[in-house]
């Protein structure tokens, strides 16, 4: 089960910060997250998306790396390429992240000078995640925690 969360900020750079935080929390062993993106509008309101690449390219690339590495012995060098891009391609279809309808509809609320943070979380401690995301004074947008969950995130 994954569970979304969507987090406003009142400045561009806020979200690019939030992540870096909740990245942290990852690499402590404290957050298993599938997915993160952030969207950030300039004073113009013009939106940009930086989106991680999701642990399901990531594998799917290796796999098709390790299958395009047997064709190689027949067909050098091609048959890696065509393996590594044909696994991504997998990958990417398996599609556990977020409707980009959704993010569409985000991504036009946004104002300007403003930024929204994207979580795709597996599992993870969500006093530690209150923690790191309360220092960037987020407001919930959107998420699929339960109510009681998302109540410690919001009064974080």
């Amino acid at each position: 089960m994954y569970d979304l969360i969507v987090m406003t900020f009142d400045s561009p750079e806020a979200a690019e910060g939030a992540r870096g935080a909740v990245k942290k929390l990852q690499n402590e062993g404290l957050l298993n997250l599938e997915d993160a993106a952030v969207l950030s509008s300039d004073a113009s309101g013009k939106v940009d998306v930086d989106n991680e690449l999701s642990r399901d390219v990531k594998i799917g690339a290796g796999l098709g790396a390790l299958l395009g590495a047997v064709f190689t012995f027949f067909f050098p060098f091609v048959g890696l390429v065509l393996g590594a891009a044909g696994g991504a391609l997998v990958g990417a279809s398996l599609d556990r992240g977020v409707d980009q309808q959704f993010v569409d509809d985000v991504k036009e609320s946004l104002k300007p000078n403003s930024s929204a943070l994207f979580l795709v979380v597996a599992q993870g401690n969500i006093d530690a995640l209150r923690a790191a995301l309360a220092p960037f004074g987020g407001k919930i947008l959107q998420t699929t925690l339960d109510e009681g969950l998302a109540n410690q995130l919001r009064n974080a």
